[in-house]
């Protein structure tokens, strides 16, 4: 089957889905974007998402397209390619006229095993620029995950000058311990949406909440219950550090991923 994307609301072949290389703003990697899920034609969170689309278009100064129905576009894709569940992304690039895409892959998912036994996570010395946005600026997030892969790990946690785990290069982090859930304040990382969703879980399953970023030496000293989140992993456990295995709760974090899920059909 030959794959469609959309470029500022016009339907294209995957294939013309392409940016001028020549441009300032694609040199630069000025650009935002947003990672959706889809499930049974159904974009999950997309007021959220599209809200946080704007916000971190908003804090780097660039325009979105100001035509743009992005729930109009989306459903010319699904109903072009037939999609039922599947992974989207929009991208916008800056510039005077700001080019918009938005395209698709299969349905980004995880094996079972990755939740009930864990993942292998390292450290990875870094902070993000704006950490509150969305942005094309990831040549940290690569190095830092292409070193965890090299070390057979699935995820980097990033760890700031202070020694404080602030988040992955793909996900938010927390730590359960004594029935309290410690996670980066929202001024320090990018807020994800899924990240809402595991704060309300862990509410509900009567965790304290305290926005405070781990430090990694205390991790590793106390341990503690940790954990991923994202849109596509929802709540995956954390059993390996640095190439150390670390306790965890995987019961725990599974209640918390399922009430995720379950609210994406909201």
């Amino acid at each position: 089957m030959s794959k469609h994307a959309i470029r500022n609301g016009q339907l294209i072949a995957e294939d013309e889905a392409l940016v001028p290389v020549t441009s300032r703003e694609v040199q630069s990697a000025f650009y935002v974007y947003e990672a959706l899920r889809v499930i049974a034609r159904h974009v999950v969170h997309l007021p959220d998402h599209l809200r946080r689309l704007e916000s971190s278009a908003a804090q780097i100064g660039l325009k979105l397209p100001e035509a743009a129905n992005w729930q109009s576009w989306i459903d010319a894709l699904v109903e072009a390619d037939g999609l039922v569940d599947a992974t989207m992304r929009i991208c916008v690039y800056g510039g005077r006229e700001p080019l918009a895409f938005i395209t698709w892959q299969e349905l980004l998912s995880y094996p079972d095993s990755y939740y009930s036994d864990g993942v292998a996570v390292t450290s990875y010395t870094g902070e993000r620029f704006l950490p509150q946005c969305k942005t094309g600026n990831l040549l940290l997030s690569y190095l830092a995950l292409e070193d965890a892969h090299r070390q057979g790990a699935f995820e980097a946690l990033l760890v700031d000058r202070r020694g404080r785990i602030t988040e992955g290069t793909r996900s938010n982090f927390y730590v359960i311990k004594d029935g309290r859930l410690y996670t980066a304040p929202d001024e320090d990382v990018l807020s994800g949406v899924t990240r809402i969703s595991v704060l309300r879980a862990a509410s509900q399953l009567g965790l304290e909440v305290v926005y405070e970023a781990p430090l990694l030496d205390d991790v590793r000293r106390c341990g503690g219950t940790m954990f991923l989140s994202s849109t596509s992993m929802g709540a995956m456990p954390v059993t390996r550090l640095d190439g150390q295995l670390v306790p965890c709760d995987t019961a725990l974090t599974a209640s918390i991923c399922s009430l995720v899920r379950a609210w994406e059909a909201d």
